[in-house]
C-alpha cells in the first residue's frame, strides 16, 4: 500500500506523531478519550512564538564539529524533514520532536541587534559563522519577518565571514548582499539536496524545494560568484543512496564547486519518528531501509560515537563513501571553495593600528 492509499498518512507534514517529550511529566492523547463526545480538537496550523535571547551566536566544542561558531534564528522547521537532527532540540522548550517540531516556530527577532553586540565584544577575533547549525534560516516564514537578511546586513557591515546552509529558495532574495560579500571572499552558501525524485521529496521533506528547484539556486547564486557546495545530506540507505553520483552531477554541471555528505542517523525521539513514517510512507521496504541504517550504526538506529556519527561504518557506509568519492573525483575534480579573508573584519569603533 503507497503512502497516497495509506488513510493513516497525514499529508502536508513529514512527521506522523506527536512524540512524547522527555522532558515532561504529562502527556495527552487523542485516542480512547473517556466522556467526551468529539473529537479532541487540535491546531494544526503554524504558530510562532516569541524568544528574546540573551545571546545568539553558539559555539560547538564536539570534536567532530570543534570550534564551529553558529546562529540559529528560529528553532524548529516548518520545512517538516522527517530525519532532521534538529526535531530534538525542540523537546528543550517544552514541545514534541514531531508534529510541534514543524507546527510551532520559535522566532528570534533580536537576532540582528545581538550579533552587533557580539562583533563589538572585547578582544573578539573573527571566525566564519554558519547560518542554519540547527535549522533552515531561509524556512518559509523568513519570507515575511526577514531576521536572516537582517542578520546579513551585519555580517556586511562588519566584514566577517558567513556561511549558509539551506534547502530554500529564498535565499535567492538576499542575492545582493552575498554576491557583494562574495566579492570580498566572505561569503560561502551549502545547497542541501537529499534527492532528484519529486515523489520521494514530497514524503521526505514536504515543505521544501523540489530538487530541481534547488538545482537552480546552485545555477543562479554560481552565476553571481557566490560560492556553492552541495550538500547530499543525509544519505539514507535503501531510500536515497543510489542517487548520490546523479546529485553532485547535476550540481556540478550548475557551478556547485564542492560537495559534503553525511549517513542520517537517528538520535532520541527521532528514532520514533521515522520509523513511525517510513512503516506509513513506504510499508513494503521500511524493514529493509531500518536494517540498512542499523547496519551503518552498529546494529543500532541511533549513534552518538563522536567521528562515527554522520558518516557511520561497516559495509553499507563504506558502499556509500565509495560511490561518493567517486562521484566527487568523476565531477568536481580541479574545484574548490574559496578560503575566507579574515583580514577585513572591521569593528565599530575602526580597526587598531600598530605603532611599529
Amino acid at each position: 500500500m503507497s503512502h497516497e492509499e495509506n488513510p493513516e498518512f497525514f499529508k502536508g507534514r513529514g512527521a506522523q506523531v506527536n512524540t512524547h517529550n522527555k522532558f515532561l511529566k504529562n502527556k495527552y492523547v487523542l485516542e480512547h478519550i473517556e466522556g467526551l463526545d468529539e473529537q479532541l480538537l487540535e491546531n494544526t496550523h503554524t504558530q510562532l512564538f516569541e524568544e528574546n535571547p540573551k545571546k545568539i551566536v553558539s559555539e560547538s566544542n564536539s570534536p567532530d564539529l570543534s570550534h564551529m561558531f553558529s546562529i540559529n534564528p528560529y528553532q524548529g522547521c516548518e520545512h517538516g524533514c522527517i530525519y532532521c537532527y534538529a526535531r530534538n532540540s525542540h523537546e528543550y522548550y517544552g514541545f514534541s520532536a514531531g508534529l510541534d517540531f514543524e507546527r510551532k516556530i520559535i522566532v528570534k527577532r533580536n537576532a540582528p541587534e545581538l550579533l552587533e553586540k557580539y562583533f563589538n565584544k572585547k578582544g573578539y577575533e573573527p571566525v566564519p559563522i554558519v547560518l542554519s547549525g540547527n535549522t533552515d534560516c531561509y524556512q518559509p516564514i523568513e519570507r515575511k519577518l526577514k531576521i536572516t537578511r537582517g542578520l546579513l546586513e551585519v555580517f556586511l557591515k562588519y566584514r566577517n565571514p558567513v556561511s549558509i546552509i539551506t534547502k530554500n529558495n529564498v535565499v535567492l532574495r538576499d542575492i545582493d548582499i552575498l554576491s557583494e560579500m562574495a566579492g570580498m571572499n566572505l561569503a560561502h552558501v551549502n545547497i542541501s539536496i537529499t534527492t532528484l525524485n519529486e515523489s520521494l521529496r514530497q514524503k521526505l521533506e514536504p515543505r521544501t524545494v523540489t530538487g530541481m528547484g534547488r538545482l537552480a539556486v546552485i545555477q543562479k547564486l554560481s552565476e553571481k560568484g557566490i560560492p556553492c557546495r552541495v550538500m547530499v545530506a543525509p544519505i539514507i540507505p535503501g531510500l536515497n543512496s543510489s542517487e548520490i553520483p546523479d546529485i553532485i552531477k547535476a550540481a556540478a554541471d550548475r557551478g556547485a564547486l564542492s560537495a559534503g555528505f553525511t549517513i542520517v542517523r537517528l538520535n532520541g525521539s527521532i528514532a520514533e519518528i521515522f520509523t513511525d513514517w517510513v512503516h506509513k510512507a513506504f510499508p513494503e521496504r521500511a524493514d529493509k531501509v531500518l536494517n540498512m541504517i542499523k547496519a551503518c550504526h552498529n546494529g543500532q538506529l541511533n549513534d552518538s560515537d563522536f567521528g562515527r556519527r554522520m558518516s557511520g561504518d561497516g559495509h553499507v557506509a563504506q558502499s556509500i563513501h565509495q560511490l561518493y568519492r567517486m562521484a566527487c573525483v568523476r565531477f568536481l575534480s580541479g574545484r574548490e571553495m574559496p578560503p575566507y579573508d579574515l583580514s577585513l573584519f572591521t569593528p565599530k569603533g575602526g580597526k587598531q593600528t600598530s605603532m611599529f
